[in-house]
């Protein structure tokens, strides 16, 4: 992955797919709004993205970089990843496949079934479901989308990043949210040295976390608000790579700053959002992350597909 085979893929689906792909809003607003003492911060509002999640955009690129069997497509995810995957499928005509936990949100299971995929409820954690979804691939030939360790997959996470610098330039800083690493692995393919690139987890998934202690990517128990969306057990073999060149911080928060977040975000600014794309302002709210005084700080709002009842909390 590099800027070129972004700058390709964003090509593509702009001038082929704009009637399915969402350019999506990029908020400038004072630091003060968020309570800090100065500077910018951005919030790219990815969650209204078509299907509510950046996830859209790597699995289309995936469906188009490939021939589609009769059998359609197959995908295990905790929700985000094979919703994607299904409204690419439906988009396209072909047929859907996806393998979700039993922690997978009521929401995000309806979801899939309006968009007219086969869902397959099964396992504790994405790697079960993800077990099963490779035994049935086996049998059918579908084609496989992974939810964030493939090429196709995170070069298309990395047009998100290439469409921030178009709609307000390069910002200082970029706080991305970090489950398998498909999201931070393309913007920090787009972005490389010029903008600082944070990684955050949850302390109860840490998988880019617990990776650089280990020396090497390694499996971590998964609980928490963590379990419905970022919910890899480790982090992918592609992001290992990039964050190693690319991500100096990878920076670990607590569920209760994100929860919080999450519902300051809705509370405050009316969007409802997951805990997964509360993780930017609550490294900014728990002071896990400092910006300087005169920084741009982009935060990426990276899924929606969440029940605002929740958020009343």
């Amino acid at each position: 992955m590099n800027r070129s085979s972004i700058d390709s893929a964003s090509r593509i689906l702009d001038e082929g797919y704009s009637h399915f792909l969402r350019q999506t809003p990029l908020w400038k607003l004072p630091g003060s709004t968020f309570g800090l003492k100065g500077g910018e911060v951005w919030l790219k509002l990815e969650h209204l993205q078509v299907a509510g999640s950046f996830k859209a955009r790597g699995m289309l690129n995936r469906l188009l970089s490939n021939t589609i069997p009769a059998s359609g497509v197959i995908v295990a995810s905790g929700g985000n990843a094979g919703i994607a995957t299904a409204a690419a499928a439906k988009a396209l005509g072909v047929p859907c496949e996806v393998f979700v936990p039993t922690v997978s949100s009521s929401a995000k299971q309806a979801r899939l079934a309006e968009l007219g995929a086969t869902v397959v409820v099964t396992g504790a954690a994405y790697s079960d479901a993800l077990a099963a979804c490779l035994q049935r691939q086996a049998q059918t030939g579908a084609l496989l989308t992974h939810a964030y360790d493939q090429p196709e997959v995170v070069t298309g996470a990395g047009t998100l990043a290439r469409e921030i610098e178009q709609q307000g330039g390069l910002p200082d800083s970029v706080l991305v949210s970090v489950g398998g690493g498909g999201l931070i692995a393309g913007m920090a393919s787009w972005f490389e040295q010029r903008t600082r690139v944070v990684a955050l987890e949850p302390e109860l998934a840490p998988t880019l976390f617990a990776a650089r202690e280990a020396g090497e990517p390694v499996d971590v128990a998964v609980s928490g608000v963590a379990a419905d969306a970022l919910g890899a057990k480790r982090i992918g073999a592609i992001s290992w790579d990039i964050t190693q060149r690319q991500v100096k911080e990878a920076l670990v928060l607590p569920d209760d700053a994100i929860r919080a977040a999450q519902r300051w975000l809705w509370k405050e600014m009316k969007l409802a959002v997951e805990p997964a794309a509360a993780l930017g302002l609550a490294a900014l709210q728990t002071g896990a992350y400092q910006p300087a005084p005169d920084e741009k700080v982009c935060l990426i709002l990276c899924g929606g597909n969440v029940d605002p009842a929740t958020l009343a909390v």
